[in-house]
């Protein structure tokens, strides 16, 4: 067996990290500069498309693939479970649960980027835990102080008017959070709802400060195994 992992979270570390020795790989898409080491082989950058991906499955002699992506790198998950389904292969995903609010939280659930311009108003100091990749869909919120937080130094200009970069590798501490939400005079926090407990510091910040949040809904689960634990992605593993 030859098992590709599809990383890019901590959690798909971990399951490199215990599979070390095993006759496996782990695929990096490359958004990050200097991401951190694996323990296993690791390929990095794009697969180009569906047809390079089937070719990179035939030619690494690929036989499970096990897609520790993002929760919302939506698109490779569907496409790799299709291709997985369409050849046979076995295919699990794994995904973070979701973060729920407790008391004291002032969430408001959106589904698309676009609706958050619908619920902050004009002038406020917003503050995006979202990433830079889906950064040009939040154009409509010209008109605030826009902050996008990003782990690498920006190569090109903010893609709208209104808009700066923050340079910050994770993780944050609470204190962290707190302390630069004061300092930025943050008002709103846009967030992904990724799960984990390392990003959840931005929203426990949020909740001491009294910051409302607005969080993106995830995308909808397709018909796939799907694990929520790093220990069952493991067994599965260990069941082939």
């Amino acid at each position: 067996m030859t098992l590709l992992i599809l990383g890019g979270t901590g959690e798909a570390r971990q399951i490199a990290q215990a599979l070390q020795g095993h006759d496996a790989v782990i695929s990096l898409a490359g958004a990050t500069r200097l991401p951190e080491p694996q323990a296993l082989p690791t390929r990095s950058g794009g697969f180009g498309g569906t047809e390079g991906f089937v070719a990179y499955l035939q030619e690494a002699g690929i036989t499970a693939v096990l897609d520790a992506t993002h929760p919302y790198a939506h698109r490779i998950t569907r496409r790799t479970a299709a291709i997985c389904a369409a050849r046979g292969l076995p295919y699990l995903q794994f995904l973070r649960p979701p973060w729920h609010p407790v008391a004291g939280d002032n969430w408001t659930e959106i589904k698309t980027e676009e609706d958050a311009a619908l619920h902050i108003p004009l002038g406020a100091v917003v503050f995006l835990g979202t990433g830079r990749q889906t950064l040009e869909r939040f154009a409509n919120l010209q008109g605030r102080d826009v902050i996008c937080r990003q782990i690498d130094p920006p190569t090109d200009a903010f893609p709208f008017a209104g808009g700066r970069y923050l340079v910050g590798r994770p993780p944050f501490s609470v204190s962290d959070e707190v302390a630069l939400f004061q300092e930025l005079g943050v008002e709103w926090l846009v967030v992904k709802n990724a799960g984990g407990a390392p990003s959840r510091t931005k929203l426990t910040a949020a909740r001491q400060l009294h910051i409302p949040v607005l969080m993106l809904a995830r995308p909808p689960m397709g018909d796939w195994p799907v694990v929520g634990t790093v220990a069952a992605a493991l067994e599965w593993v260990r069941a082939l």
